[in-house]
């Protein structure tokens, strides 16, 4: 009850201030009251007075709902770059991108320093093709500097009809000046789950994103490709993954994962922990397990990551995550807008906050190009009119595919560690079987 008629003095006063910011005619008691209960009556009192002189004075007439709203984007600007204010139509865009369908160029941005700055292209979007990388800064959309704008803002102005066209001026690390990159926007299908053999018994699964459905994509993958032959190791590939849905993280740790936790959640109020465990069956039944991450890794991703580092289930192998470890809850307000705000900070299980750190690579592999060099001393193949290998006459019906190290070596590098768990696991059991 006392709860109910804080809250109804806490309306109440906020009625006051906004309908009469100057009236003489305030009652004392109500006052001394609402600033006992902690309600900034002088700082109500300033903001009316601020929009009643706006209103009045400024040099043109203003819309006194937008600039309401202004006032809130502010204020939600003010917390961390990831609360803000959803309009109608960025809340209906959000919900789309969940689904795996939207508008855009296919980027997953922030805010830093006022700028936005790129977590990670999408895979097979405008952006990755137009070579856009994580950690890139938009200092400028078309005609608009995005210092100070609003993430929410600015992604709303790289958002637009499919087959148009924006330019963005591009700040990448280690450039002195920004370039202008020209992209056409595209309707954005996310595939999130994408999976092969790169070699007989060593599957690949990339995710690119966590969306509600990702967990079941990764558990057909994964029957798929035991079905196709007997699996030795598996690579998950979560490199440029921005995060997403945290149920779809949640589920795909529990694929590789018999017990134990997965993630919590802890917000402002001790009460507020909540824990996300894993169900019994590991569906690689025990088998090596190396998971790729990088700079681009981020949120989800870094759920996924850290509980399989934590469970000892997996070898991360790449560079350091990019450290997203906030819950953003969305609750829908009146007129369909909605609020994005954060409420709670991600932990691994053993307890480590993810937020500004991220997952450190138990093998760090930097990003690196590898060109393969030949030897001078001249061999069979290079004479002219050579006869061919009779392998090589049945297999060749093209030019060969570049190897795996010159076309991404940190992918090969893992495989190869792979290769080594899988190896060393097998000369284990056979000790073991000796001994017994």
């Amino acid at each position: 009850m006392l709860k109910t008629s804080r809250l109804v003095l806490r309306c109440a006063l906020a009625t006051l201030v906004f309908i009469a910011p100057t009236s003489q005619a305030r009652d004392a008691q109500t006052d001394q009251l609402a600033e006992q209960d902690g309600v900034p009556v002088t700082e109500l009192r300033a903001f009316a007075e601020v929009l009643e002189r706006v209103r009045g004075a400024y040099v043109q007439e203003v819309d006194e709902k937008e600039l309401i709203q202004a006032a809130i984007r502010g204020m939600l600007m003010e917390l961390d770059p990831h609360s803000a204010y959803l309009s109608p139509d960025q809340f209906e865009d959000l919900q789309s991108s969940t689904t795996g369908e939207f508008g855009g160029l296919g980027l997953e941005v922030t805010m830093e320093d006022g700028f936005v700055k790129v977590v990670a292209p999408i895979d097979d979007s405008p952006a990755s093709r137009a070579g856009l990388q994580a950690g890139d800064l938009i200092l400028k959309i078309d005609d608009t500097f995005t210092k100070g704008i609003g993430l929410a803002d600015a992604v709303e102005l790289m958002r637009g009809e499919a087959g148009t066209e924006v330019n963005l001026s591009v700040l990448s690390e280690g450039d002195e000046k920004p370039r202008t990159v020209t992209l056409k926007r595209d309707r954005i299908q996310v595939e999130s789950v994408k999976s092969e053999l790169l070699e007989p018994g060593y599957g690949y699964l990339r995710i690119s994103q966590f969306q509600s459905r990702t967990g079941q994509d990764a558990q057909r993958a994964l029957e798929k490709m035991a079905s196709d032959g007997q699996l030795h190791g598996l690579i998950l590939d979560l490199r440029n993954n921005p995060g997403g849905v945290l149920g779809g993280a949640v589920e795909v740790a529990d694929l590789f994962l018999n017990r134990g936790l997965i993630v919590y959640t802890q917000g402002r109020d001790p009460q507020s922990r909540n824990d996300y465990n894993a169900t019994p069956g590991d569906l690689l039944g025990g088998l090596p397990l190396v998971v790729l991450v990088n700079g681009g890794s981020a949120s989800a991703s870094e759920i996924v990551a850290g509980a399989l580092q934590d469970q000892g289930r997996a070898v991360v192998v790449g560079t350091r995550t990019f450290g997203k470890g906030s819950v953003q809850t969305v609750l829908p307000i009146s007129g369909d807008a909605a609020l994005k705000l954060t409420t709670a900070r991600y932990y691994t299980p053993d307890g480590r906050s993810i937020q500004a750190d991220g997952i450190h690579p138990d093998i760090p592999v930097e990003v690196s190009s590898v060109e393969l060099l030949r030897e001078n001393r001249p061999r069979e193949s290079d004479l002219p009119h050579h006869l061919l290998n009779q392998r090589d006459e049945e297999d060749r019906a093209g030019d060969q595919e570049a190897p795996l190290a010159s076309r991404d070596y940190p992918l090969s590098q893992a495989l190869s560690i792979l290769k080594g768990i899988n190896l060393a696991e097998r000369r284990r059991a056979g000790d073991d079987t000796e001994q017994r």
